[in-house]
């Protein structure tokens, strides 16, 4: 099987629960990132534990979340949905992620690492407006990602390299690639052309909580560009606080969508990101994302 095709499993495996009681799903957990969860991992799951709690196919058209630890890749992770309302159009969901800390002479403690409240809707006719779709290079003229990284590899810490080197499930060119070891500091700004290759056809849900995976990737570190400060500057503690998102039009990720991200301010350890993905000039999605951003004196 190609190396591309396990990927594929590998993420299709990630947002197949397992329903362990009414209402409760359990989602095992991958090493997208390091030893912590990913938090496309926990938002893609999360969606896919609220859809299979509807009694008919509507796709979920906002979510608000929330991280509250960081979650543990040896452990899965237990997702609890509580039923808020069901109308004759709107069906809203509470999501809570929980795994189990290991204490020494007790039971495991319980701790929710997310939460999340969506709502689902039905399509409908209706009134349409957008802006027009931002120009930029077509992803037929740009490079991957992954081919990008040969050209930093040597500059990463040998023990490093396999890491920085591992192929992303998601595959991604990025318009204006940036120096990720040795950033300038810039204009907060950046876009990402993203697909998943060969996902196939996917019910709904899936396509939505994968979309909700990929706007994961890069978004909090829009925030850094100003402070010509990366993922791997010394000192920095990164991770995203909250995370929410709109669903406003079909899509596909099979084929390209254009990524557009921007972040209009930091202050106080925090930076806020926003971001759009486009198709075939529709907006299709739409994200806001506040991201932890310390920067210490690395320790001697």
């Amino acid at each position: 099987m190609p190396d591309y095709a396990k990927l594929i499993d590998e993420l299709l495996e990630t947002v197949a629960l397992t329903e362990v009681s009414p209402d409760v799903f359990e989602g095992k957990s991958h090493d997208y990132v390091g030893s912590r969860i990913f938090g496309g991992q926990v938002l893609a799951q999360a969606i896919m534990a609220a859809a299979h709690t509807l009694g008919e196919d509507k796709p979920c058209h906002s979510l608000h979340g929330y991280f509250l630890r960081g979650g543990d890749i040896n452990q899965s992770v237990i997702y609890q949905v509580r039923r808020l309302r069901d109308g004759r159009s709107l069906s809203a969901r509470e999501v809570t992620a929980i795994q189990y800390k290991e204490v020494k002479g007790r039971p495991p403690v319980e701790q929710v690492i997310f939460s999340m409240i969506a709502s689902f809707s039905p399509t409908e006719e209706g009134l349409e407006y957008q802006e027009d779709m931002p120009i930029y290079p077509p992803p037929e003229d740009l490079v991957t990602e992954q081919e990008l990284k040969e050209d930093y590899v040597e500059k990463v810490p040998e023990a490093l390299r396999a890491r920085f080197m591992r192929r992303r499930h998601v595959e991604l060119k990025p318009v204006k690639p940036r120096d990720p070891i040795n950033p300038e500091p810039s204009k907060p700004k950046q876009a990402h052309w993203i697909r998943i290759y060969e996902l196939g056809k996917q019910p709904l849900a899936i396509q939505q909580a994968l979309l909700a995976f990929s706007s994961d990737f890069y978004l909090v570190g829009t925030g850094l560009m100003s402070h010509g400060v990366s993922f791997v500057t010394k000192g920095l503690q990164a991770a995203s606080i909250d995370h929410s998102m709109h669903f406003h039009r079909p899509f596909d990720l099979n084929d390209w969508l254009l990524y557009d991200m921007w972040s209009d301010t930091t202050s106080n350890g925090m930076g806020l990101n926003h971001g759009q993905f486009w198709q075939d000039g529709k907006l299709v999605a739409t994200v806001q994302q506040e991201g932890l951003m310390r920067l210490r004196p690395p320790k001697s």
